[in-house]
């Protein structure tokens, strides 16, 4: 292991700098890491909470030598870090995994809940790369859509097109993200396509793609303890998520198939079913 790696899983202490309400569920943190905020887009982190747990969390963003993540109410830990206040102490060890790859040329994103983050984190990326981005971002409802006055602050070139989608219909299209992702895919071409949120919706994004011959990189989410491939928690297929990915090519997406949007491991290893397809967030 590189002296590099044996840093950034050192486990550090940081204070946290500021906390964002994004939505009623969803915070944003801010604190300051020398490594973390040296980070790219797809790349996450394992966030300590004292006394209660250490959670995987995708990236959100990075400046100068802050780094930000954005957090959902999910169980202890995350209420647990949600009752924190600016001033209050937290781990940190990272950045892990590999990051999506900077492409030019027509770019597709698609987001869930979440899942948001790290795309709006690469499109910040390639807003000055690219001829035009299309991100089509979903939630069930509009308190829970996210970051879209940030996509739409990036998305200034007059061919760049955002596209809102609630399940209620609250805001923008009303359905999950594949229904006008179908229709878009249909008459417009892609040199690339990115996407992250739930599995469920990935890997139908996925099998769009591959019916219209786009390549896509995927960020996976899977149960992660260790960070750097040791525990196993993270398996799909032959790889671990958390050192082979969490981005992953469509070659890849292909290898997995018979996981990917169907089941995961528990962490005692078991492979269980991922729940219906019910939501985009």
């Amino acid at each position: 292991m590189s002296v590099y790696r044996i840093a950034t899983n050192k486990l550090r202490t940081a204070r946290i700098l500021r906390i964002k309400i994004e939505s009623l569920t969803v915070k944003a943190f801010t604190f300051k890491d020398k490594y973390c905020s040296k980070a790219m887009p797809g790349q996450f982190l394992m966030l300590w909470i004292p006394g209660i747990d250490e959670i995987p969390l995708s990236i959100l963003d990075v400046e100068n030598s802050t780094v930000s993540v954005a957090v959902k109410k999910v169980g202890i830990a995350t209420d647990s870090l949600h009752s924190k206040k600016v001033g209050d102490l937290i781990g940190v060890r990272g950045p892990f995994g590999n990051s999506f790859t900077l492409e030019e040329g027509r770019i597709l994103m698609v987001s869930g809940g979440t899942g948001s983050a790290p795309i709006l984190f690469l499109a910040k990326k390639l807003a000055s790369k690219t001829t035009r981005i299309v991100s089509v971002i979903g939630a069930r409802t509009r308190d829970e859509l996210l970051f879209v006055n940030e996509f739409e602050n990036i998305h200034d070139n007059e061919n760049d097109r955002i596209i809102s989608v609630t399940e209620d219909g609250s805001y923008g299209v009303k359905g999950l993200v594949t229904v006008p992702l179908e229709s878009l895919l249909g008459r417009e071409k892609f040199d690339m396509a990115y996407t992250c949120g739930p599995e469920q919706m990935m890997r139908k994004v996925f099998d769009l793609t591959e019916k219209h011959h786009i390549p896509i990189e995927a960020s996976l989410e899977r149960s992660m303890r260790c960070g750097i491939g040791l525990c196993g928690s993270c398996i799909i297929g032959k790889y671990r998520v958390c050192k082979d990915g969490p981005v992953f090519a469509e070659k890849q997406l292909r290898e997995v198939t018979s996981e990917f949007g169907i089941s995961k491991r528990d962490f005692n290893g078991k492979r269980i079913p991922l729940n219906s397809l019910k939501s985009t967030n």
